[in-house]
C-alpha cells in the first residue's frame, strides 16, 4: 500500500475540524482561550484628552514669546482632574495620565519651567498638542480590537481589559484522552529493576503539548497487548464525551499491534494509516461521529513529532485558531546526503549567524527512541521527498518547538 502524503493526511484530519461552541469566561481566566467573535472597544482610551508627561497645562498662545510667566490656578493628577477653565496667563500643574483641563491644548514639561510659589515661568519653547494623548489616541469605541480566532496571550488579554471587557466569549477547549499501550510500560518513579520494564513518557509529552494547545486532557491509563482489553478500553474512550482521543503504541502491522483492530472493531473508520513522514510512518486517523481518533506510533520522539504535526493543527482548528503551526526560514549547519521518498523531520539545533540569520544543525543520532536528542533539539528541520544533497548553507525550513 502507497504511503500516504503529510499534506494529504493533514488535510484529512482537519476536513470536518468545526470551531467548538462558544462559552463566556473571565478575563482573569481568559490567557490562552481563542476568542469565539471579535472583540469590540467598549470605550475609547483615552476617553479624553490625557497628558503624557508632569509638567503645566497651558494654552500655545500663552507661550509663543519667551519666557512666559503664568499663573498656577490648579493641579490636574490621575484621577483627580481640575475642573476649572484654563485661560489667558493661567496653567495648572499636571501629571502623567491626568486629564488635559478644559481650555489648555499643550503641556510643558516640567524640565522646561522654573517655579515661585504660584507662578511659573516657561523657558523652553512647546509647540501646540505636545505631550497629549488625544482622546482615542490608543483605540476609539466600537473599533475591533481582536479578530476571532485570536489566541489570548497576555498582551492580547491586557488590550481587552484595557477595553473594559470583564468577561470575553471564547471557543470551548477540545477535550482530549490519551491511551497508551504496551506490555512493557510502567509509570515513572516506580523504581523498577526489570530490564524489559520501559518507562512509559510518550502520555507527558502528548499532554503537555495538548495543554499548551489549549486542550483539556485526561489520562485513560496503560492497557496491556490484548485485543480485548484494547478494545474495551477504546469503547470507554468513545463513551466518554472526549472531542479527541490520542492512542500511542500498537499502531503498526506486528503481531503485538492491535490498535488498528479495536479502532476498527468499534466502528472508527480510518480513513488515514501509514504517512510518508520519517519520524511516525505509522500514523493513523480516523473518527466516529464527533470523536476523533489519532493513532501515534509507540517510539517517544515518533509520537511527540506526530503529535506536534498532527494533534496540535487539529486542536487549533475545533478553537477556531489558524491551524498552520508556524515555519522559520534558515541555512543548513551541515551537509545532508540526498532525501528518500518519506517528507523528513529532522532534530535540529538553532543558533545564530553574525548576519543574523539562523543555521539549523540537525543532531548527529535521529533515531526515533531517544529522547535525550530531542530534549536538545530547538526544533524540526524539514526536507521534502527526493530532496538532493544538502550543503552547508543551503536554504532549509525550520519548524520550532513550542515553548
Amino acid at each position: 500500500m502507497a504511503l500516504m502524503p503529510v499534506d494529504e493526511a493533514l488535510a484529512l484530519i482537519l476536513a470536518s475540524a468545526m470551531p467548538l461552541a462558544p462559552e463566556n469566561v473571565s478575563i482573569a481566566e481568559a490567557e490562552g482561550r481563542v476568542l469565539a467573535q471579535d472583540l469590540i472597544a467598549r470605550r475609547s482610551q483615552p476617553v479624553a484628552d490625557m497628558s503624557a508627561m508632569d509638567g503645566y497645562a497651558v494654552r500655545a498662545a500663552d507661550i509663543a514669546a519667551l519666557p512666559a510667566e503664568l499663573d498656577v490656578i490648579g493641579e490636574s493628577a490621575a484621577g483627580r482632574p481640575f475642573a476649572g477653565l484654563i485661560g489667558p496667563g493661567a496653567a495648572a500643574r499636571i501629571f502623567t495620565g491626568a486629564l488635559v483641563p478644559a481650555g489648555a491644548d499643550t503641556v510643558v514639561i516640567q524640565e522646561n519651567t522654573t517655579r515661585e510659589g504660584q507662578r511659573v515661568r516657561v523657558i523652553h519653547p512647546t509647540e501646540p498638542g505636545r505631550n497629549i494623548r488625544k482622546a482615542g489616541f490608543d483605540f476609539a469605541s466600537g473599533s475591533v480590537l481582536l479578530p476571532a480566532g485570536r489566541r489570548l496571550d497576555p498582551r492580547a488579554v491586557m488590550l481587552a481589559a484595557a477595553a473594559d471587557h470583564g468577561s470575553v466569549a471564547v471557543r470551548r477547549r477540545p477535550r482530549v484522552a490519551i491511551l497508551q499501550t504496551g506490555d512493557e510500560l510502567v509509570r515513572p518513579g516506580s523504581g523498577t529493576e526489570d530490564p524489559a520494564a520501559v518507562i512509559v513518557s510518550n502520555v507527558y509529552g502528548i499532554a503537555a503539548l495538548a495543554r499548551a494547545a489549549g486542550a483539556e486532557v485526561a489520562d485513560l491509563g496503560l492497557v496491556g497487548d490484548s485485543l480485548s482489553a484494547t478494545q474495551e478500553a477504546v469503547a470507554g474512550a468513545l463513551a466518554g464525551g472526549f472531542d479527541i482521543l490520542v492512542t500511542s503504541g500498537g499502531a503498526s502491522v506486528g503481531e503485538h499491534d492491535l490498535m488498528a483492530p479495536a479502532l476498527r472493531a468499534e466502528g472508527i473508520d480510518l480513513t488515514v494509516h501509514k504517512i510518508a513522514l520519517r519520524p511516525g510512518k505509522p500514523l493513523m486517523f480516523g473518527a466516529r461521529g464527533e470523536m476523533r481518533v489519532l493513532g501515534l506510533p509507540g517510539n517517544p520522539v515518533s509520537a511527540y513529532v506526530c503529535s506536534l504535526l498532527f494533534l496540535v493543527p487539529l486542536l487549533n482548528a475545533l478553537q477556531g485558531a489558524p491551524a498552520a503551526l508556524p515555519l522559520v526560514p534558515a541555512r543548513l549547519g551541515a551537509e545532508l546526503k540526498a532525501n528518500d521518498h518519506r517528507r523528513d523531520y529532522m532534530r535540529a539545533t538553532l543558533t545564530l549567524a553574525p548576519d543574523g540569520s539562523r543555521i539549523a544543525t540537525p543532531l548527529k543520532s535521529q533515531d526515533s527512541a531517544m529522547l535525550s536528542a530531542l530534549s536538545a533539539a530547538d526544533g524540526l528541520l524539514i526536507r521534502a521527498p527526493g530532496a538532493p544533497v544538502g550543503k552547508v548553507g543551503d536554504p532549509c525550513e525550520v519548524l520550532p518547538f513550542l515553548g
